[in-house]
């Protein structure tokens, strides 16, 4: 079985909770220097780069070449496309190179957007096909992530609308942020109660 398919609901419903309440507490806690990083994020120096690089690392690990030891332990089967693999192997590490030299406005928002279209995939595998109704907390964040995720890839300029509107006002900001706390606090809730097994 795939690697993914070993990845424990309780753990991915863990990981996923303590990051939605730790990023929700320090929006609550830290309002003034969240909202100015989220302001400066789209048009960060270096930080575009530094996520692209993650996130095409993680890829490039997907289509790895047989053989490499630890570096083949996420290598996925592509079906048909498995002759394409030699040529993304190449083409991943050089289109990093040329991305970062010739793609300056919203790098950063598009690499995010790159790696939630990568997260997405072990969060669906570890709830897929689980018994607990619950389970489906972690699935409909993992959709809603990977919509948000092909918009800031295909439209980064919507990440800055979005920023924009949310701190447009405190109570709006608050209510994001009680939002995404209330939601992790659920998933957590789930996690202990009824995903232990899982």
């Amino acid at each position: 079985m795939y690697i993914y398919k070993h990845i424990p609901l309780f753990a991915a419903g863990l990981v996923l909770a303590l990051w939605l309440i730790g990023l929700h507490l320090l929006m609550l806690a830290k309002p003034t220097m969240v909202q100015g990083f989220l302001h400066k994020f789209p048009r960060h120096p270096w930080l575009g780069q530094v996520i692209l690089g993650i996130g095409l690392a993680w890829f490039w690990l997907l289509i790895a070449p047989q053989g490499l030891g630890t570096l083949s332990a996420l290598t996925m089967d592509l079906g048909e496309f498995n002759g394409t693999k030699p040529i993304l192997q190449w083409f991943v590490p050089l289109s990093l190179v040329f991305v970062t030299i010739s793609v300056r406005d919203f790098l950063p928002v598009r690499a995010l957007g790159l790696l939630g279209l990568m997260a997405a995939s072990p969060l669906l595998e570890a709830a897929f096909q689980k018994d607990p109704i619950t389970h489906l907390l972690v699935p409909i964040f993992a959709y809603a992530m990977l919509t948000v995720s092909m918009f800031w890839v295909g439209m980064p300029y919507l990440f800055r609308d979005a920023v924009t509107w949310v701190t447009a006002t405190p109570q709006r900001w608050t209510a994001m942020a009680l939002a995404g706390l209330s939601y992790g606090i659920a998933t957590l809730i789930c996690t202990l109660a009824f995903w232990r097994n899982y």
